[in-house]
């Protein structure tokens, strides 16, 4: 047989039952939706930082991360709202590597779903009890929304994964921020026929259900850069570049207009230094131009305690086992220049 069955996983009632938030952490999180909400439909005009590592690898140097984190967010309240970045699924371009702490509970160990169900749900839980934010991940997995879908609040759909039909539809039936990036291509086009795709409503079958959904009005656009024909990273934050969505967004019958610039990935080429140069850049585009200024609602870093990355095995706290970020003191320095600038 082509495929092997081991065991049959829980549904995602039966985790969220297990694994459940507290009345006062629902509260919290229906608190935080509405106010991301209000920046993508321009009610509010605080800007969104989303920030934090490139994988979500171990929970007690995520939540110190995220704790830290909403000690500064606190501070730039009222011209930031923060997300931290607590990423549990990681997309690789070969298919090979460490897929996330929802593969793989210990990067070390061979893949054990389960554990790494209740070790995701452990770990957002445990960081909102501490913190009092609620987070962003990506969903890579679309009959995995289930299982986190009152626990998040921002869901990014990758490069890779935005121009899937199941993706787009799963969307369509959000209740939160969804952040349609750009393919690795970098078709602004695919990009945009995403976020018209989830704002309206689609019946089809998920999770063995006929559904129907009713469109996600908050979908969204984030630019990450994308790769030419030999390879090459190139940005797609500039100037320019902001121009021409803002004009392929007035083209097109999608409703609250929003972009979210990635700083990181090939807009960076992964150099992760250069995040806070290029978020400086995104922000200067946003004064010299108030339509460009109403389109871009934040930006999105990876950030960890540790600057840069090490090898799974090494052991060092805080330290990316994927792409390199940057480092607790850059990244407290940039959140304040953040508000600052803004």
């Amino acid at each position: 047989m082509p495929f092997e069955f081991h065991s049959k996983l829980p549904s995602p009632s039966e985790i969220r039952e297990r694994y459940p938030l507290s009345d006062e952490q629902k509260k919290l999180k229906a608190e935080r939706d509405a106010q991301i909400a209000d920046i993508i439909t321009g009610k509010s005009d605080r800007f969104l930082l989303i920030i934090g590592p490139c994988s979500a690898d171990n929970e007690d140097s995520v939540c110190d991360y995220v704790s830290r984190l909403a000690r500064v967010a606190e501070e730039v309240s009222d011209r930031l709202m923060v997300v931290p970045r607590i990423y549990t699924n990681k997309p690789r371009t070969t298919g090979e590597g460490y897929k996330g702490l929802f593969s793989q509970p210990d990067p070390e160990k061979k893949p054990d779903f389960l554990a790494g169900l209740i070790a995701m749900r452990k770990m957002h839980i445990r960081a909102i009890a501490e913190s009092e934010l609620t987070a962003a991940d990506e969903m890579l997995y679309p009959e995995n929304w289930g299982y986190v879908e009152d626990i998040l609040s921002y869901v990014a759909i990758g490069a890779r994964s935005v121009e899937d039909q199941q993706h787009r539809m799963v969307v369509s039936g959000f209740d939160v921020a969804s952040g349609m990036k750009n393919p690795t291509s970098g078709d602004f086009a695919i990009m945009l026929n995403s976020v018209y795709a989830a704002q309206h409503p689609h019946a089809f079958v998920y999770r063995g259900f006929e559904v129907q959904t009713s469109g996600n009005p908050l979908a969204h656009t984030v630019l990450r850069g994308s790769v030419n024909k030999y390879g090459r990273s190139l940005p797609n934050y500039h100037y320019e570049d902001l121009n021409t969505l803002l004009m392929l967004y007035n083209e097109r019958d999608i409703i609250n207009p929003a972009c979210i610039i990635d700083a990181n990935h090939n807009n960076s080429n992964k150099e992760y230094k250069q995040q806070i140069r290029i978020v400086k850049e995104v922000l200067h585009s946003r004064r010299l131009n108030p339509d460009i200024h109403d389109l871009v609602k934040g930006v999105m870093v990876e950030s960890y305690i540790e600057e840069g990355c090490q090898k799974i095995g090494e052991g060092i706290y805080g330290k990316s086992i994927t792409d390199p970020c940057l480092g607790w003191e850059d990244s407290k320095k940039l959140i304040y220049d953040i508000a600052e600038l803004v």
